[in-house]
Protein backbone atom coordinates (compact mmCIF):
# COMPACT_ATOMS: atom_id res chain seq x y z
CA UNK A 1 0.00 0.00 0.00
CA UNK A 2 2.97 2.56 1.24
CA UNK A 3 4.43 1.50 -2.70
CA UNK A 4 1.90 2.27 -4.27
CA UNK A 5 1.02 5.78 -2.77
CA UNK A 6 4.91 6.82 -3.08
CA UNK A 7 5.00 5.55 -6.72
CA UNK A 8 1.29 7.55 -7.43
CA UNK A 9 3.25 10.56 -6.31
CA UNK A 10 6.14 10.19 -8.46
CA UNK A 11 4.15 9.60 -11.72
CA UNK A 12 1.95 12.69 -10.13
CA UNK A 13 5.64 14.36 -9.87
CA UNK A 14 6.83 13.64 -13.17
CA UNK A 15 3.59 14.73 -15.00
CA UNK A 16 4.07 17.99 -13.32
CA UNK A 17 7.44 18.68 -14.83
CA UNK A 18 7.07 17.62 -18.49
CA UNK A 19 3.80 19.76 -18.27
CA UNK A 20 6.15 22.68 -16.83
CA UNK A 21 9.07 21.84 -19.64
CA UNK A 22 6.07 22.50 -22.14
CA UNK A 23 4.66 26.01 -20.83
CA UNK A 24 6.64 27.25 -23.52
CA UNK A 25 4.51 25.94 -26.27
CA UNK A 26 1.37 27.57 -24.25
CA UNK A 27 2.41 30.55 -22.44
CA UNK A 28 5.98 31.49 -24.64
CA UNK A 29 6.93 34.34 -27.16
CA UNK A 30 5.59 32.02 -29.61
CA UNK A 31 2.62 30.17 -27.63
CA UNK A 32 -1.07 29.91 -27.95
CA UNK A 33 -1.30 32.15 -24.81
CA UNK A 34 1.63 34.52 -25.54
CA UNK A 35 1.63 37.65 -23.54
CA UNK A 36 0.32 40.25 -25.93
CA UNK A 37 0.89 43.75 -23.85
CA UNK A 38 3.81 44.48 -25.74
CA UNK A 39 2.90 44.36 -28.79
CA UNK A 40 1.65 47.91 -29.30
CA UNK A 41 5.79 48.62 -29.53
CA UNK A 42 5.73 46.74 -32.83
CA UNK A 43 2.76 48.96 -34.44
CA UNK A 44 3.38 50.22 -37.73
CA UNK A 45 2.20 53.42 -39.16
CA UNK A 46 -0.64 53.54 -41.54
CA UNK A 47 -1.69 55.82 -44.38
CA UNK A 48 -5.05 57.21 -43.45
CA UNK A 49 -7.75 55.59 -45.08
CA UNK A 50 -8.61 57.87 -48.03
CA UNK A 51 -12.32 58.34 -48.72
CA UNK A 52 -13.73 58.58 -51.75
CA UNK A 53 -15.02 62.01 -53.04
CA UNK A 54 -18.77 62.68 -52.08
CA UNK A 55 -18.71 60.15 -49.66
CA UNK A 56 -19.51 60.57 -45.89
CA UNK A 57 -16.43 60.30 -44.02
CA UNK A 58 -17.76 61.29 -40.33
CA UNK A 59 -17.84 57.85 -38.84
CA UNK A 60 -14.06 57.37 -39.56
CA UNK A 61 -13.46 60.44 -36.63
CA UNK A 62 -11.05 59.56 -33.62
CA UNK A 63 -12.62 56.96 -31.04
CA UNK A 64 -10.46 58.93 -28.42
CA UNK A 65 -9.17 62.30 -29.31
CA UNK A 66 -6.27 63.77 -27.88
CA UNK A 67 -7.44 67.61 -26.55
CA UNK A 68 -4.87 69.74 -27.74
CA UNK A 69 -2.54 71.59 -25.07
CA UNK A 70 -3.35 75.05 -25.01
CA UNK A 71 -1.76 76.80 -22.08
CA UNK A 72 2.15 75.78 -23.33
CA UNK A 73 3.24 79.15 -24.36
CA UNK A 74 6.46 80.12 -23.98
CA UNK A 75 8.27 83.57 -23.34
CA UNK A 76 10.84 84.91 -25.09
CA UNK A 77 14.15 85.03 -23.80
CA UNK A 78 15.73 82.94 -21.35
CA UNK A 79 14.35 79.69 -20.73
CA UNK A 80 12.86 78.84 -17.19
CA UNK A 81 11.52 75.84 -15.84
CA UNK A 82 7.63 76.31 -15.95
CA UNK A 83 6.12 75.58 -12.33
CA UNK A 84 3.37 73.39 -12.73
CA UNK A 85 -0.21 74.79 -13.27
CA UNK A 86 -2.29 75.04 -9.75
CA UNK A 87 -5.83 72.88 -10.30
CA UNK A 88 -8.27 76.49 -9.51
CA UNK A 89 -11.50 75.39 -11.22
CA UNK A 90 -14.82 77.07 -9.22
CA UNK A 91 -16.87 74.57 -10.94
CA UNK A 92 -15.40 71.79 -9.67
CA UNK A 93 -16.64 72.33 -5.86
CA UNK A 94 -19.75 71.00 -7.27
CA UNK A 95 -21.16 67.78 -9.36
CA UNK A 96 -23.91 69.71 -10.34
CA UNK A 97 -24.84 73.42 -10.13
CA UNK A 98 -27.78 75.57 -11.19
CA UNK A 99 -26.57 79.07 -13.10
CA UNK A 100 -28.68 82.02 -14.74
CA UNK A 101 -28.33 84.76 -16.15
CA UNK A 102 -31.28 86.63 -16.83
CA UNK A 103 -33.82 84.95 -17.86
CA UNK A 104 -31.85 82.24 -19.25
CA UNK A 105 -30.95 79.04 -17.05
CA UNK A 106 -28.96 76.54 -17.41
CA UNK A 107 -27.26 73.22 -15.44
CA UNK A 108 -23.23 73.07 -15.19
CA UNK A 109 -22.24 69.75 -14.77
CA UNK A 110 -18.92 68.07 -13.89
CA UNK A 111 -18.89 65.79 -16.41
CA UNK A 112 -18.29 65.20 -20.14
CA UNK A 113 -21.02 65.57 -22.20
CA UNK A 114 -21.28 61.55 -23.21
CA UNK A 115 -21.95 60.80 -19.21
CA UNK A 116 -24.79 63.20 -19.06
CA UNK A 117 -26.20 61.65 -21.98
CA UNK A 118 -27.26 58.57 -20.58
CA UNK A 119 -28.21 60.47 -17.21
CA UNK A 120 -31.02 62.34 -18.77
CA UNK A 121 -32.04 59.42 -20.55
CA UNK A 122 -31.91 57.58 -17.34
CA UNK A 123 -34.56 60.69 -15.93
CA UNK A 124 -36.98 60.56 -18.11
CA UNK A 125 -36.99 56.71 -18.04
CA UNK A 126 -37.71 56.89 -14.28
CA UNK A 127 -40.41 59.43 -14.76
CA UNK A 128 -41.87 58.01 -17.24
CA UNK A 129 -41.77 60.98 -19.57
CA UNK A 130 -42.23 59.27 -23.06
CA UNK A 131 -39.65 60.72 -25.40
CA UNK A 132 -40.71 61.97 -28.66
CA UNK A 133 -37.13 62.81 -30.74
CA UNK A 134 -33.25 61.95 -30.21
CA UNK A 135 -30.68 63.55 -31.64
CA UNK A 136 -27.34 62.25 -30.17
CA UNK A 137 -25.02 64.43 -32.76
CA UNK A 138 -26.82 67.55 -31.66
CA UNK A 139 -27.48 66.64 -28.09
CA UNK A 140 -31.16 66.96 -28.47
CA UNK A 141 -33.25 65.30 -26.34
CA UNK A 142 -37.21 65.98 -26.92
CA UNK A 143 -40.26 64.52 -25.09
CA UNK A 144 -43.66 63.69 -26.08
CA UNK A 145 -46.54 65.94 -24.81
CA UNK A 146 -47.35 65.44 -21.04
CA UNK A 147 -49.97 66.17 -18.98
CA UNK A 148 -48.28 67.93 -15.48
CA UNK A 149 -50.59 68.16 -12.62
CA UNK A 150 -52.11 71.56 -11.91
CA UNK A 151 -51.75 72.75 -15.19
CA UNK A 152 -54.14 73.66 -17.95
CA UNK A 153 -52.55 72.77 -21.06
CA UNK A 154 -50.06 69.74 -22.03
CA UNK A 155 -46.69 70.49 -21.92
CA UNK A 156 -43.53 68.60 -23.78
CA UNK A 157 -39.65 69.52 -23.30
CA UNK A 158 -36.62 69.78 -24.96
CA UNK A 159 -32.87 68.95 -23.16
CA UNK A 160 -30.14 70.35 -25.11
CA UNK A 161 -26.30 69.19 -23.40
CA UNK A 162 -23.52 71.00 -24.93
CA UNK A 163 -19.74 71.11 -23.97
CA UNK A 164 -18.71 73.07 -20.74
CA UNK A 165 -16.60 75.85 -20.54
CA UNK A 166 -13.84 74.12 -18.98
CA UNK A 167 -12.73 70.76 -20.69
CA UNK A 168 -14.69 67.86 -19.49
CA UNK A 169 -17.87 69.74 -18.41
CA UNK A 170 -21.10 69.88 -19.81
CA UNK A 171 -24.04 72.12 -19.84
CA UNK A 172 -27.47 71.00 -19.65
CA UNK A 173 -30.36 73.42 -21.47
CA UNK A 174 -34.61 72.72 -20.70
CA UNK A 175 -36.82 74.78 -22.65
CA UNK A 176 -40.49 74.27 -22.57
CA UNK A 177 -43.43 74.22 -24.90
CA UNK A 178 -47.08 74.53 -24.53
CA UNK A 179 -49.34 73.00 -26.40
CA UNK A 180 -51.34 75.87 -28.32
CA UNK A 181 -53.21 74.39 -31.46
CA UNK A 182 -51.19 72.84 -34.06
CA UNK A 183 -47.92 74.73 -33.63
CA UNK A 184 -45.39 72.44 -33.55
CA UNK A 185 -42.24 74.85 -33.99
CA UNK A 186 -40.26 74.99 -30.44
CA UNK A 187 -40.27 78.44 -29.51
CA UNK A 188 -37.20 80.75 -28.66
CA UNK A 189 -37.75 80.61 -25.23
CA UNK A 190 -40.01 78.38 -22.97
CA UNK A 191 -43.72 79.06 -22.59
CA UNK A 192 -43.71 78.96 -18.87
CA UNK A 193 -40.31 79.77 -17.48
CA UNK A 194 -41.31 78.38 -14.30
CA UNK A 195 -42.27 75.37 -15.29
CA UNK A 196 -38.87 75.18 -17.49
CA UNK A 197 -36.75 75.91 -13.95
CA UNK A 198 -39.07 73.01 -11.97
CA UNK A 199 -37.48 70.19 -14.49
CA UNK A 200 -34.21 71.78 -15.02
CA UNK A 201 -33.79 71.65 -11.11
CA UNK A 202 -35.49 68.44 -11.01
CA UNK A 203 -33.10 66.67 -13.71
CA UNK A 204 -30.21 68.28 -11.90
CA UNK A 205 -30.67 66.66 -8.57
CA UNK A 206 -30.62 63.10 -10.75
CA UNK A 207 -27.81 63.62 -11.92
CA UNK A 208 -26.19 64.54 -8.40
CA UNK A 209 -27.86 61.82 -6.46
CA UNK A 210 -26.54 59.01 -9.65
CA UNK A 211 -23.03 60.69 -10.72
CA UNK A 212 -21.36 57.40 -8.75
CA UNK A 213 -22.58 55.07 -11.39
CA UNK A 214 -22.49 57.43 -14.33
CA UNK A 215 -22.45 54.81 -18.04
CA UNK A 216 -20.67 57.21 -20.95
CA UNK A 217 -22.50 57.21 -24.37
CA UNK A 218 -19.95 56.94 -26.94
CA UNK A 219 -21.99 58.44 -29.62
CA UNK A 220 -22.86 61.60 -27.89
CA UNK A 221 -18.94 61.51 -26.70
CA UNK A 222 -17.47 61.73 -29.92
CA UNK A 223 -20.47 64.37 -31.01
CA UNK A 224 -20.68 66.57 -28.59
CA UNK A 225 -17.14 68.02 -28.01
CA UNK A 226 -15.59 67.80 -24.57
CA UNK A 227 -12.69 70.08 -24.91
CA UNK A 228 -13.99 73.23 -23.53
CA UNK A 229 -14.74 76.19 -24.83
CA UNK A 230 -11.59 78.36 -23.05
CA UNK A 231 -7.96 78.06 -24.44
CA UNK A 232 -4.77 80.61 -23.36
CA UNK A 233 -3.35 82.21 -26.49
CA UNK A 234 -0.58 84.37 -27.64
CA UNK A 235 -0.44 87.07 -30.11
CA UNK A 236 1.94 89.15 -31.92
CA UNK A 237 4.38 90.99 -29.78
CA UNK A 238 3.60 88.51 -26.69
CA UNK A 239 0.32 89.33 -26.41
CA UNK A 240 -1.27 87.03 -23.81
CA UNK A 241 -4.85 86.71 -23.67
CA UNK A 242 -7.72 83.94 -22.94
CA UNK A 243 -9.62 82.75 -25.43
CA UNK A 244 -13.52 82.42 -24.47
CA UNK A 245 -16.18 81.53 -26.79
CA UNK A 246 -19.45 82.36 -25.17
CA UNK A 247 -21.28 85.06 -26.18
CA UNK A 248 -20.70 88.68 -24.99
CA UNK A 249 -22.99 89.75 -22.03
CA UNK A 250 -22.33 85.85 -20.30
CA UNK A 251 -18.36 86.50 -21.05
CA UNK A 252 -18.55 89.51 -19.06
CA UNK A 253 -20.55 88.02 -15.89
CA UNK A 254 -18.35 85.16 -16.14
CA UNK A 255 -15.12 86.65 -16.11
CA UNK A 256 -16.20 88.81 -13.10
CA UNK A 257 -17.53 85.89 -11.25
CA UNK A 258 -14.00 84.46 -11.79
CA UNK A 259 -12.13 87.38 -11.30
CA UNK A 260 -13.42 87.59 -7.19
CA UNK A 261 -13.10 83.89 -6.63
CA UNK A 262 -9.15 84.03 -7.63
CA UNK A 263 -8.01 86.31 -4.78
CA UNK A 264 -8.95 89.71 -6.70
CA UNK A 265 -11.44 92.93 -5.59
CA UNK A 266 -12.86 94.26 -7.73
CA UNK A 267 -12.66 98.25 -7.48
CA UNK A 268 -14.54 99.39 -9.78
CA UNK A 269 -16.17 98.60 -13.72
CA UNK A 270 -16.47 99.81 -16.95
CA UNK A 271 -18.77 97.41 -18.89
CA UNK A 272 -19.16 99.94 -22.27
CA UNK A 273 -15.54 99.82 -22.33
CA UNK A 274 -15.21 95.84 -21.30
CA UNK A 275 -12.91 96.56 -18.31
CA UNK A 276 -12.69 95.39 -14.70
CA UNK A 277 -10.49 97.68 -12.12
CA UNK A 278 -9.39 95.02 -9.50
CA UNK A 279 -7.14 94.99 -6.78
CA UNK A 280 -4.55 91.48 -6.23
CA UNK A 281 -4.92 90.58 -2.71
CA UNK A 282 -2.67 87.48 -2.81
CA UNK A 283 -2.86 84.16 -1.36
CA UNK A 284 -5.88 85.03 2.09
CA UNK A 285 -5.10 81.90 3.99
CA UNK A 286 -2.50 79.73 5.16
CA UNK A 287 -3.74 76.98 2.76
CA UNK A 288 -3.99 79.25 -0.12
CA UNK A 289 0.25 79.58 0.77
CA UNK A 290 1.39 76.46 -1.30
CA UNK A 291 -0.84 77.03 -4.70
CA UNK A 292 0.58 80.70 -5.10
CA UNK A 293 3.74 79.58 -4.49
CA UNK A 294 3.86 77.26 -6.79
CA UNK A 295 2.05 79.39 -9.05
CA UNK A 296 4.45 82.34 -8.71
CA UNK A 297 7.80 81.43 -6.78
CA UNK A 298 6.39 83.37 -3.93
CA UNK A 299 8.57 83.03 -0.14
CA UNK A 300 6.65 84.96 2.32
CA UNK A 301 4.20 88.53 1.54
CA UNK A 302 3.40 88.17 -2.65
CA UNK A 303 5.46 90.53 -4.45
CA UNK A 304 2.25 90.90 -6.84
CA UNK A 305 -0.43 91.89 -3.53
CA UNK A 306 -2.15 95.07 -3.20
CA UNK A 307 -1.19 95.82 -7.18
CA UNK A 308 -4.12 96.99 -9.45
CA UNK A 309 -4.46 95.88 -12.57
CA UNK A 310 -7.25 96.10 -15.46
CA UNK A 311 -9.10 93.09 -16.77
CA UNK A 312 -10.82 93.77 -20.05
CA UNK A 313 -12.79 91.97 -21.73
CA UNK A 314 -13.23 92.34 -25.82
CA UNK A 315 -14.60 90.93 -28.21
CA UNK A 316 -12.98 89.20 -31.03
CA UNK A 317 -16.04 88.08 -33.26
CA UNK A 318 -19.41 87.38 -32.70
CA UNK A 319 -19.01 84.56 -30.69
CA UNK A 320 -15.44 84.77 -28.82
CA UNK A 321 -13.94 86.97 -26.43
CA UNK A 322 -10.30 87.99 -25.73
CA UNK A 323 -9.82 88.51 -21.79
CA UNK A 324 -6.53 90.14 -20.83
CA UNK A 325 -4.60 91.60 -17.46
CA UNK A 326 -2.28 94.43 -18.04
CA UNK A 327 -1.29 96.94 -14.61
CA UNK A 328 -3.45 99.96 -14.15
CA UNK A 329 -1.31 103.27 -15.28
CA UNK A 330 0.50 105.16 -12.78
CA UNK A 331 -0.39 108.18 -11.56
CA UNK A 332 1.34 111.37 -12.38
CA UNK A 333 4.62 111.30 -11.08
CA UNK A 334 4.61 107.78 -9.83
CA UNK A 335 6.93 105.25 -11.20
CA UNK A 336 4.84 103.32 -13.94
CA UNK A 337 4.28 99.38 -12.54
CA UNK A 338 6.90 96.66 -14.02
CA UNK A 339 4.93 92.97 -14.20
CA UNK A 340 6.62 90.31 -15.79
CA UNK A 341 4.85 88.62 -18.53
CA UNK A 342 5.50 85.29 -16.55
CA UNK A 343 3.65 86.74 -13.17
CA UNK A 344 1.21 88.14 -15.75
CA UNK A 345 0.55 84.80 -17.72
CA UNK A 346 0.11 83.13 -14.61
CA UNK A 347 -2.87 85.72 -13.12
CA UNK A 348 -4.87 84.88 -16.11
CA UNK A 349 -4.21 80.83 -15.71
CA UNK A 350 -5.83 81.68 -11.95
CA UNK A 351 -8.68 83.58 -13.69
CA UNK A 352 -8.95 80.74 -16.36
CA UNK A 353 -9.68 78.24 -14.15
CA UNK A 354 -12.41 79.84 -12.38
CA UNK A 355 -14.73 80.83 -15.57
CA UNK A 356 -17.28 78.91 -16.28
Amino acid sequence: MTYSVGLSRALCLGLLLSLCSGCGYLFGDKGVFRDKSEDYKKAREVPVLAVPEGADSETLGEIYPIPPITDNLLLAGEFEVPRPAPLVAGAQDEQVRIQKLGDESWALVNTAPGQVWPQVRSFLSASEIPVGRVDARAGLIETGWISLEGQPMASRFRFRIDQGVQRGTSELHVLQMNQVGDVDDWPVQSSDLALENEMLRSVAQFIANSADSTPVSMVADQAISAAGKISMQEGPGEDIYIRLSLPYDRAWASVGRAVEESSFEITDRDRSAGQYYVRFLGPQSEEDDGWFDWLLGSDSDHPLAGQLFIVSVQSLDTRDVAIRIKPQPAEAGAEPPVVEKRDEQALLALIKGNID
